[in-house]
């Protein structure tokens, strides 16, 4: 397989939208530069139905190895997604079932393959863990917990935090970097990419591929694309776009981001060669909205196509320009049941607490009149429109 050893490439594949390179940048560099085949992965867990824009940054990055030449492996964490990664969680999460996350999983390579190719002569490699994971032995994990030592676990800061908080840790969370950094001998990698919050399992693996088999593994973290709180964009804080969202969702989700979002969003969910120039033109006075509606366009564009995000930018461009009703919204079945039940099972509110209380504030509207009536029975060809910009027709 010929590498491609094209130094802009190569560039763009260590800089944009890069937070991190261990050992060091060069240590990677000079193996990109002297054509060396690299085989690196993504492991992702399957704890949700479906991908979304975060998983969509690594991909992007596992592309770029692809692309080169480099042997690229998407790791399903069919065993650790049964234990739940502890990263930045306040409390023990509920354990998955192994139906759960193959479940979970069915989409998974589908999607991801609007990224990576998983045929032609460099084909990527889907992989799970339990397949080594879930055959190991006892004395073979405490042959592996033998390389590793209790204060570097005890270095996570969420573990400490929970300390601090008085809360407790489960053993299985305890043991969760230990698994995850067995995938990195399993598959006998050169390196791992993944989110900056991955930082501690990812360098957990470095830490075990070098004690077990002497080999210098490179960790290349991303940055995250986060909200205006500094939460990462995901399923546990709700506000993640997914590879399953229609492009009127998407492209509505993206406008309402913050400006501060618009740069960022150029640079680590889009492949635009010039995504500075956003930058550029915010400084040079430019309207933010007309930015971010190119880059809602430009991504929808990649999950749907140029038709579909066009239509989207159009009903964007109806709804507050010209005060209509989109053409295209979700429909839910959802006829005989009242406004909150259906502001939950559609999704519009978390809970129905949170439903009562939109509803109370006159944040939803059906058929485009406020309505204060917890106890209103929808009928098919009801429109329910929650703030601005949310609209679902009950069917």
């Amino acid at each position: 397989m010929k590498i491609n050893t094209d130094q802009k490439k190569i560039d763009e594949l260590l800089d944009r939208g890069v937070e991190n390179i261990f050992p060091k940048r060069e240590f990677l560099a000079e193996k990109l530069r002297k054509g060396e085949r690299l085989t690196m992965y993504l492991g992702i867990d399957p704890t949700g139905p479906t991908l979304h824009l975060g998983h969509a940054i690594n991909l992007m990055r596992l592309k770029r190895f692809q692309d080169l030449g480099h042997r690229i492996i998407l790791l399903i964490g069919s065993f650790t997604a049964m234990i739940g990664d502890p990263t930045d969680k306040a409390a023990t999460r509920k354990p998955l079932t192994r139906e759960q996350v193959l479940e979970n999983c069915e989409k998974y390579k589908e999607q991801a393959s609007l990224f990576l190719n998983f045929e032609g002569e460099n084909p990527a490699e889907l992989k799970f863990n339990d397949e080594w994971l879930g055959k190991l032995n006892f004395g073979e994990i405490l042959e592996i917990a033998g390389h590793l030592t209790v204060q570097q676990l005890l270095e996570r800061d969420m573990f400490e935090k929970r300390m601090d908080d008085g809360k407790a840790i489960g053993l299985h969370e305890f043991l969760y970097p230990l698994m995850q950094g067995y995938d990195s001998v399993a598959m006998d990698v050169d390196g791992e990419i993944g989110g900056n919050d991955q930082t501690f399992n990812m360098m957990i693996g470095r830490d075990l591929l070098k004690s077990m088999k002497n080999k210098e593994k490179f960790v290349l973290t991303n940055r995250l694309l986060v909200d205006p709180t500094g939460a990462k964009m995901g399923k546990t804080t709700g506000n993640m776009i997914t590879f399953d969202d229609s492009p009127t969702e998407m492209f509505g989700k993206i406008m309402a981001w913050t400006d501060g979002m618009i740069v960022p969003g150029f640079e680590l969910c889009t492949f635009q060669g010039d995504f500075q120039s956003a930058e550029k033109r915010l400084q040079a006075g430019e309207n933010p909205r007309d930015l971010k509606m190119e880059l809602a366009e430009s991504i929808v564009a990649i999950y749907h196509s140029s038709e579909d995000a066009q239509k989207a930018k159009q009903n964007f461009i109806d709804m507050f320009s010209k005060k209509e009703t989109p053409e295209e919204m979700p429909e839910f079945s959802l006829a005989g049941k009242n406004i909150v039940d259906c502001l939950v099972e559609s999704g519009l509110a978390k809970s129905k607490s949170e439903a009562r209380r939109t509803v109370e504030q006159g944040g939803v509207s059906v058929n485009e009149i406020v309505s204060t009536d917890f106890e209103l029975v929808l009928s098919a060809g009801d429109i329910i429109k929650k703030g601005k910009r949310f609209f679902i027709k009950i069917k």
